[in-house]
């Protein structure tokens, strides 16, 4: 298996939108990309769709730390 990355200016769009499910389905692949053994990257894309890499999760309690953020508000 292969680093998973996870896109947060898509994710804002998602919480704008309340779309639970692309989040959720978001959520369960990073949940097995660390349960395999890699890591799941958090970047941010900018207008001309360049990334940069801002953390990374590597264990199951910080990627719900970061769950619990991103649901907070919905």
């Amino acid at each position: 298996m292969q680093e998973y990355t996870i896109d947060v200016t898509q994710v804002e769009e998602w919480q704008t939108i309340r779309d639970i499910d692309s989040l959720e389905t978001m959520f369960q692949r990073a949940k097995s990309t660390i349960v395999n053994g890699e890591r799941v990257l958090l970047v941010r894309s900018d207008r001309q769709g360049n990334q940069a890499q801002f953390d990374e999760l590597t264990t199951l309690e910080d990627l719900e730390r970061y769950r619990a953020s991103v649901f907070r508000y919905l």
